[in-house]
Formats: structure tokens, sequence, C-alpha cells
């Protein structure tokens, strides 16, 4: 899948995420509304994180809502630095901690997550649309279909090493089964969260843990359903890139837009214990 059918997952989330960011022109009241619309989210998620712990002390400071800024200029995460690439803070701007809930979109992260391992996300963000192109769009009705042989022409055409075509592939077939048993991968992963983002409150970025007891737990019952390349660590990162957790630190300018992302999403209805 190219571009054009990758736009048709990745857009609704983004635009809805820029939603809350710009500001009604040429209307003062408008852009009054959305500010007070700000604080009331920040008392409930203040009263939500209150005595979780002295690092999650919540600031009560109103985030002005100011897309005129030069992007130079926005406080990010501390590992975004000026040496950074521009694709690699154009994906913490845009994508890193925003809600997604598109069955091809979360393969397509996981993949990318188990990829990264041994490399970094600058590198595999750069052979991107390759993992696209190489995987059919991370269609995985199509995906499990593949042949030993169109395995093989995969990794050789695009350098991918042979051994993480074929746990694609398989975990192409694993996905269709959670399908069938959920309703669908979203379900199924966004259940071990209970369907709302968890936002933590970092401060600093070696706080950030590189795996947590919920990316554990989540390994543990996907590895138990066949999954592969998803250790704790991997699926922490995953977790991260799809927004099940929203790592931005709290002095970051995504970390509110994402949090707020957590709070304005509709209730999904339970499922059974997973």
């Amino acid at each position: 899948m190219g571009n054009n059918g990758l736009s048709s997952y990745i857009e609704p989330s983004l635009s809805y995420s820029s939603s809350l960011l710009v500001e009604a022109p040429g209307s003062i009241a408008a852009v009054r509304r959305e500010q007070v619309a700000l604080q009331q989210a920040q008392r409930k998620m203040k009263i939500a994180h209150y005595g979780r712990s002295k690092s999650a002390k919540f600031e009560s400071k109103v985030v002005p809502l100011d897309n005129t800024k030069p992007a130079e200029e926005k406080k990010r995460c501390s590992f975004i630095t000026p040496n950074s690439d521009p694709i690699y803070v154009a994906y913490h701007d845009e994508e890193w901690g925003v809600p997604i809930h598109d069955d091809s979109m979360l393969f397509e992260l996981l993949v990318l997550s188990g990829a990264q391992v041994g490399s970094d996300w600058t590198s595999i963000l750069k052979k991107r649309q390759d993992f696209r192109d190489a995987f059919s769009g991370f269609d995985a009705e199509t995906v499990a279909n593949f042949t030993e042989k169109q395995m093989s022409t995969i990794s050789s055409e695009y350098g991918i090493d042979i051994s993480r075509v074929r746990g694609v592939v398989d975990n192409s077939n694993r996905i269709l089964e959670v399908k069938r048993e959920f309703g669908s991968f979203d379900k199924y992963i966004w259940g071990f969260v209970n369907h709302k983002p968890m936002s933590t409150q970092y401060k600093f970025d070696h706080k950030i843990p590189v795996k947590t007891s919920k990316s554990e737990s989540i390994s543990k019952d996907m590895v138990r359903r066949g999954f592969r390349f998803v250790g704790p660590t991997v699926v922490h990162s995953f977790m991260q890139a799809a927004g099940l957790t929203n790592d931005h630190l709290i002095t970051c300018h995504r970390h509110l837009p994402c949090a707020l992302l957590a709070i304005q999403r509709p209730p999904v209805h339970s499922l059974p214990d997973l």
C-alpha cells in the first residue's frame, strides 16, 4: 500500500489531534472557550493523578493554544535534540503517543517496534515505506497468504532478514486469530488498558522505563498466542507508538494534546478479561 492508502488510516487520528491545537480564526470567544475546556480537562487529570507519586504532581498552568510559534521553539521531550533527524522530530510531533485504533496501522507499529531493536527509530522510519510496500500495507489477510517464495523475494528485495519476514507473516496469522476471537486486533490490544490510554507524568526522559508490568503482561499473553518478536521491551515501545501510553514528558508540547485525546475518546464496551 502506498502513501495514499496509508493516509486513510493515519489522517483521522492526526487531524483529530491537530484540531485540539488550532485556534478558530478571528474569534477571541472561540479561543477562550477552548482555553476553558483545557482548564476543565486539566482539573480532571489532576484528580485522576492525585496521590500517585511525587513525580505525578500535575502542572496546573494552562498551555496556550499557540500554533504560531516556530516548530524549533516548541518544548519537546528531551530525547529530541537539535541534531535529531527531521523525520524523527516529525514522528514525535505528529504520531508518537496518538491513540491508534486501525488494525493495519497497529500491525505496522508492532512490526516497526520490533525492527528498531538493535537499531534506532530514525533508521526504521527512513525504511518505513519499504516495510509498507513489502508487507502490502500491513493488511493481515494478504500477508498471511505469503508463500515461502514471496518471503524470500521480500527478504532480498527490501533487505529484511528472512527470519524477520517469517515472523511478520506468522504474526499476521496470529492477528487473524485474534480478530476472530475479539472482533479486531484493536479490541484485543486496547482491552489490556481498559480501552483508555495511560497518561504518565514523567519530567525527565531517563525516568521513562524500557518496559513496565503492563508491557510484560501483554507480552506474556501475545507469546502464549504464538506472536513473535513481542518481548516486554518491544511491546512497551509499541504501546508508546500506538498511544496506549502517553509517555511524552509533562514539559513537552505534545503531552497535553495526547492526554486530551485519552479524555475525550468515547468509552468502549468492556470485553471479557484477557
